[in-house]
């Protein structure tokens, strides 16, 4: 059962970045837009590259995908490293945040942290809990909760009232172990999209935004996000 509802957060860097800022996030790697999906758009993206963040339109066709992907890998089954930090999403509207902590916490080898970081500590603390006790312990945080609703503000225009419907959904995609992740708190487990490496992540990561697309050929709400190297 959702328990808590927070405030949408936007799809743009600079509000991401700021809110990683402020939970004690170095901003030796930042998040930027990636302003499309084929090669020389991607060519424009600073590499390396550690996660992408798709946002996308939560439709009937995405549902019905979701659930016949679900259905499959139960029956299928499927190889998830034991190293993969994810966590299930329980508070509504907070996607964004568990974008970001998904991002981060699968990073932690390259990205740096200042002292006191609130983030650092949380991710400590949280690793080796389950998927539902990260969702727990995230409801707890008061600090991520106070700095979420913070850039939430910020990112928009006009501030959408907390009980707006919202059906944009982010996830995060990773490399953990030469693996391809999706996490998705929604979903009850990472989805594994086959093996990548450091230099081709953008592009391996791309091609499963393109069938996100592909699913959905009449929506135009996708934005795509990436946290590169500065």
């Amino acid at each position: 059962m959702e328990s808590q509802r927070w405030l949408p957060l936007e799809a743009n860097p600079d509000v991401m970045n700021q809110f990683l800022k402020q939970l004690g996030l170095l901003p030796t790697w930042q998040f930027g837009d990636v302003y499309g999906l084929d090669p020389d758009l991607l060519s424009m993206v600073p590499r390396p590259v550690c996660s992408v963040l798709l946002l996308f339109p939560v439709t009937e066709k995405y549902e019905s995908y979701r659930l016949e992907e679900e259905a499959k890998i139960k029956s299928q089954g499927q190889e998830v490293s034991s190293e993969v930090y994810f966590m299930k999403q329980t508070i509504s509207n907070a996607c964004g945040t568990v974008g970001l902590i998904h991002a981060v916490a699968n990073n932690q080898d390259r990205l740096e942290f200042g002292p006191g970081s609130a983030l650092k500590k949380f991710l400590s603390v949280s690793s080796s809990l389950s998927p539902e006790e990260k969702a727990k312990f995230l409801e707890e945080d008061e600090s991520i909760r106070v700095t979420h609703e913070s850039s939430a503000q910020e990112g928009q225009t006009e501030a959408p009232s907390i009980d707006e419907k919202v059906d944009l959904h982010f996830i995060a995609f990773v490399n953990v172990g030469g693996q391809l992740y999706e996490l998705d708190g929604r979903k009850p487990f990472p989805i594994v999209h086959g093996t990548t490496t450091e230099d081709m992540f953008l592009e391996n990561a791309a091609d499963v935004c393109k069938k996100f697309m592909a699913r959905d050929p009449d929506e135009l709400r996708f934005t795509v996000v990436a946290l590169s190297k500065v």
